[in-house]
């Protein structure tokens, strides 16, 4: 297992999230999901019985664990997970998949169903925004919702 590994912690949608995220993103599967006991003793385990206690999924090369916690704590604009896409296609692609709440998209960012946060941005970017028109860049890239790379591009260029 990596050093540091995102852990996810979902009401009761961990398998339908690993499930979702993996077939969504190329080079990705279940590792492993190990179910709470069917016949728990323990009281703080009545009613978690067969749910996801630990789930190990990889999307591309990064490896990730869930688990069905209840609805204990809640997913935040906290934290974010960027994906670095290469082209508009790519870009377009993973905005399709995953954005769910549209009030929630702004400069990249969307909220998938399950409620976590994705940062889509081209590679680009980066050099786009430290370039000689950097302000000019992020003056374009803030009214976005889904980033236009040619729009980027352009911004640089003047």
């Amino acid at each position: 297992m990596p050093r540091i590994t995102p852990f996810l912690w979902f009401n009761n949608q961990a398998e339908e999230a690993m499930n979702f995220y993996t077939s969504v993103f190329p080079n990705s599967k279940i590792v492993s999901i190990r179910r709470y006991p069917e016949h728990a003793t323990d009281e703080h385990l009545k009613g978690m019985e067969g749910k996801v206690l630990t789930g190990v999924f990889d999307l591309d090369g990064q490896q990730f664990m869930a688990l069905d916690g209840g609805p204990v704590f809640k997913f935040t604009e906290a934290i974010s997970f960027m994906i670095s896409c290469k082209d508009q296609a790519e870009i377009d692609y993973y905005w399709e998949k995953l954005s769910a709440v549209p009030e929630a998209e702004q400069c990249g960012w969307l909220k998938d169903k399950f409620g976590i946060s994705w940062q889509v941005v081209p590679e680009v970017l980066g050099d786009l925004m430290n370039g000689p028109n950097g302000d000019k860049v992020t003056e374009a890239l803030m009214p976005m919702k889904k980033l236009d790379i040619a729009a980027l591009e352009k911004a640089a260029q003047d």
